[in-house]
């Protein structure tokens, strides 16, 4: 069962998704391109609102002790966007904005998860992420011109099933990671990994099938 993260009370500063409307405001239309996949304007004053509201929880998050499980859980529920009844997430996590992520049941992840959710990261049930794991979304030109205009746009990362991934992994925009796979720690993962094997390298490529 997926339950949404973000509180009622919460929903309105902190939700990601707007209904489309002839009246849609111009932050709400470069958000939808953002999601969409599509060239945006990420320097209008909207969007370092909504990096700073984050960074805020995100704040509040990493300064609770240890011993302070609920209050973690609590302030996790409201920065994502959806999450399982059952997840642990070790202090420090870091993210750009937090609703974009969805993570399913049983998920764990371990010290210094770093999440540029620009676009949507979808993981599955049973996820395991060892420490210093970067999952990136954004995308930048490859020409100095074109990037020193500030052109940018997103693509989403998604992660299947009972996954491991290594410590140390790297996992760039637009990759899908297949159910039951395993990532060898220090990969940067490029490319689209499969069900069911074990991957690991940089680039990241197949070493073995699990049967």
């Amino acid at each position: 069962i997926i339950q949404a993260c973000v509180t009622p009370i919460q929903e309105e500063a902190h939700a990601c998704l707007f209904s489309p409307h002839p009246a849609m405001t111009r932050f709400e239309t470069e958000w939808q391109k953002m999601l969409a996949g599509e060239v945006y304007d990420a320097f209008i004053p909207e969007f370092y609102e909504k990096l700073t509201a984050t960074r805020e929880l995100l704040w509040e998050f990493n300064s609770l002790r240890p011993s302070q499980l609920e209050e973690q859980r609590r302030i996790i529920r409201r920065l994502l966007g959806s999450c399982g009844e059952k997840f642990v997430i070790n202090q420090p996590f870091r993210c750009d904005y937090g609703c974009n992520i969805h993570v399913g049941e049983n998920f764990m992840a371990n010290f210094n998860l770093t999440v540029l959710d620009e676009a949507e990261v979808t993981i599955g049930d049973n996820a395991f992420i060892g420490p210093n794991v970067s999952i990136f979304t954004a995308c930048h030109p490859l020409d100095a011109p074109r990037r020193d205009r500030n052109i940018q746009w997103a693509k989403p990362v998604k992660i299947g099933n009972s996954v491991w991934i290594g410590g140390d992994t790297t996992i760039l925009p637009g990759v899908t990671i297949g159910n039951n796979t395993v990532i060898g720690a220090g990969s940067v993962v490029t490319k689209d990994i499969p069900d069911n094997v074990v991957a690991a390298g940089n680039p990241a490529r197949i070493i073995r099938h699990i049967l």
